[in-house]
């Protein structure tokens, strides 16, 4: 069991999905995850895409802090229905949403028959996905519509990786490692900051 951090939400708990191909972000991960989001985007109100989105602890951590809108994209079985069960069992149905789909051929056909695009997107691939398919989920959010003007995109890795490569329209932010983990922080538009600078209050700097 996983808990959300904080929100209108902070402290239900969460079920996470059987078996070793899951892996949820952890609560501290995801309490710094959102602490960062809330210096470059305003939550309240936002569009929130999890891509990966395992049991949907991210997601649904976003609809506590107020998102408007999340929509969830999962492959597998066992976990989409982990995200379903979360889903309901905190009566977000109104403003969550699940797609059972292959990422990241799931972009290629663009955001129409879910809306319009997001304003933040959150992928935490499993780390034995290569760096050429967040390229390609990159390339995706950037030509098919995804983004809406000034979107985050943050891409969660293992603190050995490479990091994501920018496409056009879309400029690596900053970093942020914790333990094995890092986050990615990429923006729709112009970098404010040195992409490789390790920040106040984390555990350990990107070099």
């Amino acid at each position: 069991m996983t808990r959300i951090v904080a929100g209108t939400l902070g402290g239900r708990r969460i079920a996470t999905p059987a078996g070793v191909d899951t892996r949820p972000s952890s609560d501290r991960v995801r309490e710094a995850l959102f602490s960062t989001l809330e210096t470059l985007v305003d939550l309240e109100g936002c569009r929130f895409l999890d891509l990966y989105a395992g049991s949907g602890a991210v997601g649904l951590e976003a609809a506590s802090r107020g998102a408007a809108a999340v929509l969830l994209i999962e492959s597998d079985a066992r976990a989409a229905k982990t995200v379903r069960a979360n889903i309901a069992a905190l009566a977000l149905g109104d403003r969550c949403r699940l797609l059972v789909a292959r990422l990241p051929a799931a972009l290629a056909a663009g955001p129409g028959a879910v809306g319009s695009g997001y304003d933040v997107v959150f992928a935490d691939p499993p780390y034995a996905v290569p760096g050429t398919e967040i390229d390609e989920l990159l390339r995706g959010l950037a030509g098919r519509g995804w983004l809406r003007p000034d979107a985050v995109v943050v891409v969660e890795r293992s603190a050995r990786s490479e990091p994501p490569v920018p496409v056009e329209g879309v400029t690596l932010l900053r970093s942020r490692r914790y333990g094995e983990s890092v986050l990615w922080y990429l923006r729709r538009g112009q970098p404010t900051e040195d992409p490789q600078s390790s920040g106040a209050g984390e555990e350990e700097g990107v070099r």
